[in-house]
Parts: structure tokens; sequence; C-alpha cells
């Protein structure tokens, strides 16, 4: 028998996607990113500096914080301060990287921009939810300092989202949440930009394995469901 989604959406099927912007007061951009149950606060900061091995070369920088509040769970967990999990860090370092893609670090200049993503609620999907919301901070924030005559141009090159697809009794499946997460064979994460370029791809057999007719399946599906995605982040700025 088929796997039937707990929700009952069809194999190629989003979860309902929402950005709700200036959701915060002091950031430069902020966003809160829900995507089905799943809701990540995602805010921006830019400093007038850049990290030390980039001073004075005339180019900027992003980095990323993630981080997940007690009680985004069903079970509360302790809260991660000075020494960071492993999965903390490189779900950190994911975002960082795929917002970088994101930009022209000459054009940005000797600025860092900070994104912190948030979890408010988990259900699956918080790493690629807060990449696709941490976007739209970005974006913001870079719209300010256009508007306030602090970047003439704006160093923004590309636009990026990213999505979850799983192998679950070989059918492969958009957007998972919690129990399809759990049940999943094979779990990937992937990342693209608005020319469907992949960015990163995260995929694990969590059961056996997987083929390259499956690989190709989850690729094709993946970019399915970031076009969804991109023109939702568009339309937040088409007004």
């Amino acid at each position: 028998m088929a796997w039937q989604r707990p929700d009952g959406r069809q194999a190629n099927e989003l979860r309902p996607i929402h950005f709700e912007r200036h959701f915060t007061q002091f950031a430069a951009g902020s966003v809160l990113a829900k995507c089905g149950g799943t809701q990540v606060l995602c805010t921006a900061t830019i400093q007038p500096k850049v990290p030390r091995f980039l001073e004075g070369k005339g180019q900027g920088w992003l980095t990323a914080e993630y981080r997940m509040l007690p009680t985004a769970t069903v079970e509360r967990q302790e809260r991660e301060f000075m020494r960071l999990s492993g999965r903390t860090q490189e779900i950190q370092r994911l975002i960082g990287r795929s917002l970088r893609s994101t930009l022209d670090m000459t054009a940005l200049g000797e600025r860092t921009v900070i994104v912190d993503a948030d979890v408010l609620q988990a259900d699956a999907g918080t790493r690629t939810t807060a990449i696709t919301g941490g976007f739209v901070a970005l974006q913001e924030a870079i719209n300010k300092l256009l508007a306030t005559g602090e970047l003439e141009r704006s160093p923004l090159i590309h636009q990026v989202a990213a999505i979850s697809i799983g192998l679950i009794e070989d059918q492969v499946l958009l957007d998972l949440n919690y129990p399809e997460d759990v049940a999943a064979d094979t779990d990937f994460n992937v990342v693209m930009n608005e020319q469907l370029e992949i960015i990163e791809l995260q995929g694990t057999a969590e059961a056996g394995a997987f083929s390259r007719t499956q690989l190709n399946q989850i690729l094709d599906l993946a970019e399915v469901g970031i076009q969804q995605i991109l023109e939702l982040q568009r339309q937040e700025f088409a007004a």
C-alpha cells in the first residue's frame, strides 16, 4: 500500500508557506517564516565592520546563527549557550553558506550581515525554512540600506530557497513534516538559486540505499517546490 501523507497532501505538494515581514522592531530585516507547523523567526543585522581576515579588503561578509527554543518541540530541550551541539553548528554553517551565495561581497562593502534563525516551533524542515526566510530578511535589510543611500546598488545577485525531500516506501515526497521525516528511508535537503542551480545537497539513506534514478526524481521534485517558494519570496517585494 502506498504511503498516505498524514495531512492529505499530494506527493508534489508543499505545506502552506507564509512570510510575516517586519515581525520585530529593531532588526534591519525580520520575518516570521511559516512552513506548515514549522515557524522560524529570521532577522538580519548589518554591522559596519568585517572580521579581521577581511579588514582593508573592501568586501563584506555574512554569517548566520541558528537556535531552537526549548519548547519548539514536544519535549522541552535545554538551551544551548557557549557549547553548541554538532547539529546546531552544522545547520548554521549551511544557512551561512546558502545566503552568502546570494551576495556580491564587494558591492556590500566592509559590512557584516548577521542572520539569526530562531526556531519557535518545529515540525521538520527547520533548516530549509531558515534559509528561505533568511533570504527574505536579508533582502529587507539590503532594501533599507538602498533606501537610506548607504548603498548605491544592491549587492544581491541571486535569490535562494531550500526544501526537504524524502523517500518513503519508494515514493518521492516533497516538504516532509515531522511524522514523515521520522519515517523516511532517505532524507534530502536541497538549496537552489533562482536559476535552479544547486547551492547545496544534503542527502542520507537512513535505511538501505537509493538509486541514481531516485536521486534524479528527488532533484526534479525539489525544482518544482523551490520554484514555487522563489515566487512566494518575490511576491513579498512586488508591491
